[in-house]
């Protein structure tokens, strides 16, 4: 019996010990590793008001405003303090909207999938961006809605309708946005596209803080100590961009009705002076209420003018890729300036015909880069391909061949300060292996000697290669940002990439740029009245063929590298050479002289026929 006694004692003791066990692990869980009761409490007597920066503003290369702040007015809402009997149509009335979307809104805030940083403690966005008429009349009224609140902030205003892939947009985060960065949360404004992404961490500031102190019935009494905790925001620094505006307007107006890319490039700095990209639109429709609206109408048209074609744009660079030969071949010692070849209107080996136009023959170096000669570039890259005492195998010739042209920044993304940017393509000897199964030489890939074929190149890797050249054989990596306030230049955009050709062989490509302008391809830049180095292109294409142009001025002393891609705008000389000579008169001039305005009105009013555009 004592021992029964006994047992039922300890078995007694230990279900009571279990249970005050229970109720103190349950008490440390609520009270030191949970934060809801404390989060409830600071709720009752504190009101957390986030201060927003002001985000940086962005200026051209010669000071002139192109984004600033404009002041706007989020509602906020703090779901513990609204009410169930807030009069709904009296609030919807105020801010204009439908009762269905208030129900549907206060719904979407409560939806964790929707709003990860939720809490019924804190400020929710309601709604965002009101202007200041609509602000004012919802102000009015905001006594009669507890747990409403109203959040300064600024949304963005574009100054000119230019440069819209260059300069971007700002949105709401998404919901990766809040994932990645905990700066951000639900209902914040970040970046979307060009240097308002890239420059993001720059632009956005730091955010404040105010610490409000609130009686039993949640009003406000005042700041919690004064404002000892406060914390205030810091606004965003401002960038200055390499643009002109000036520059960019043009561009903009002679691409109008036309498809493509103009970038243009300070050759001793890399800092990019215009990058058009054809269709655009005006940045200034991508603020406010009515950006989700607009933006999905840009998104489904077909001429696509959300891509920017200057950094995503992948097309084959045609006779402008002919300089880069000559540099190989001339190094590699496969050619010398004085090199010889036929041509009989083109290439013609071994029942293999790449067809070129009529020009005298045979033709040294010079007057084949002046006459765009496709014979001289295809003999030459076919005696480099075949050189088995030089390299040993086809497929070691094309590698020394890819070497030459990565070095000179094609094959791989520049490393430009904006997203998105593509890398197009570069052919090795791996690659024809796979292709053609280890079959192939010189005169399986004749056509990517006259820039064809498998190589792509984007409308900045060839501005790129103009600015290589105007610096004889160094470039540093393409820029849009000249200066960012208070912070030094990324070592990045300052180095100095020095290709593998040689100063030599770039002389005399130079030479024979300078002749296609004084007598060959690129003649009709003669007349402006500073010494002109440019190199037409005519790519093929399933259509019309692409019109390009790539050169840079003055010769000697060069201020402006420039590439012109126009789709189906047939030969280089038709739209490519007159476009980029503008450009350059402007820049280098800083006007356009009466005869080139007309010639402008006349570029600006040319249509090209592209049916329904769709790629």
């Amino acid at each position: 019996m004592t021992n029964d006694y006994t047992k039922r004692k300890y078995v007694i003791g230990g279900i009571a010990l279990i249970i005050v066990l229970t109720y103190i692990v349950r008490l440390f869980v609520l009270q030191i590793m949970s934060d809801d009761y404390r989060k409830s409490a600071d709720s009752n007597a504190f009101l957390k008001k986030v201060e927003y920066p002001s985000r940086g503003a962005v200026y051209d290369r010669n000071g002139k405003l192109l984004v600033y702040n404009q002041p706007a007015f989020d509602i906020m809402v703090v779901m513990n303090e609204a009410r169930d009997h807030i009069d709904t149509l009296d609030i919807c009335d105020a801010l204009g909207i439908t009762k269905e979307y208030f129900i549907k809104r206060m719904a979407d805030i409560k939806d964790r999938n929707k709003n990860p940083g939720y809490s019924r403690y804190t400020q929710q966005v309601f709604m965002t961006q009101l202007d200041e008429q609509d602000f004012s009349v919802f102000r009015e009224k905001l006594f009669r809605f507890p747990g409403f609140y109203i959040q300064r902030r600024t949304i963005r205003q574009y100054q000119y309708p230019y440069a819209a892939h260059v300069l971007g947009d700002v949105a709401e985060v998404s919901k990766k946005d809040v994932e990645e960065d905990d700066y951000y949360q639900q209902g914040d404004y970040i970046g979307k596209l060009g240097v308002e992404r890239y420059y993001e961490k720059q632009l956005r500031g730091e955010k404040g803080m105010q610490i409000l102190l609130r009686d039993a019935h949640g009003r406000i009494k005042g700041r919690y100590r004064n404002g000892a905790y406060d914390r205030r925001p810091i606004a965003g620094k401002d960038l200055t961009l390499s643009i002109d505006l000036q520059l960019q307007a043009l561009g903009e107006r002679l691409m109008e009705g036309k498809i493509g890319s103009i970038v243009a490039i300070e050759p001793s700095t890399g800092e990019v002076l215009c990058m058009v990209s054809s269709p655009t639109y005006d940045p200034r429709i991508m603020t406010g209420r009515k950006r989700g609206k607009n933006h999905l109408a840009l998104q489904q048209d077909t001429w696509k003018p959300l891509l920017n074609r200057s950094i995503m744009g992948q097309y084959p660079p045609g006779s402008t890729f002919k300089t880069t030969q000559a540099l190989t071949y001339l190094t590699e010692g496969i050619i010398t300036p004085q090199t010889q070849f036929h041509c009989a209107h083109g290439f013609s080996f071994k029942g293999l015909h790449v067809g070129c136009h009529g020009h005298s023959s045979p033709l040294a170096l010079v007057p084949a880069i002046s006459t765009s000669c496709n014979g001289y570039f295809c003999w030459g890259l076919y005696y480099m391909i075949g050189n088995r005492e030089k390299y040993g195998k086809p497929i070691n010739a094309m590698n020394r061949w890819r070497d030459y042209m990565v070095s000179m920044g094609f094959g791989y993304k520049t490393g430009i300060d904006l997203p998105g940017e593509k890398r197009g393509l570069i052919p090795n000897g791996d690659y024809y292996d796979k292709h053609y199964k280890g079959s192939w030489n010189g005169l399986t890939i004749i056509s990517i000697s006259i820039g064809q074929g498998e190589v792509n190149l984007t409308p900045l890797q060839i501005a790129n290669l103009g600015a290589t050249i105007a610096n004889r054989g160094y470039y540093r990596v393409p820029h849009v940002v000249k200066k960012v306030q208070g912070e030094p230049l990324d070592t990045l955009f300052q180095t100095k990439h020095y290709t593998m050709a040689s100063r030599e062989a770039y002389d005399w490509v130079v030479q024979g740029m300078r002749a296609s302008v004084l007598g060959g391809t690129c003649h009709a830049l003669s007349a402006l009245p500073f010494p002109v180095c440019g190199k037409t292109g005519t790519a093929q294409n399933r259509g019309a063929d692409h019109s390009v142009f790539m050169g840079f001025a003055p010769m000697d002393n060069p201020k402006i590298a420039i590439a012109v891609y126009v789709e189906n705008g047939g030969f280089g000389a038709e739209y490519g050479v007159p476009i980029g000579g503008l450009l350059m008169e402007q820049y280098i001039t800083g006007h356009l002289s009466p005869w080139s305005e007309k010639r402008a009105s006349d570029f600006q009013h040319r249509r090209i026929s592209y049916g329904s555009y769709v790629r």
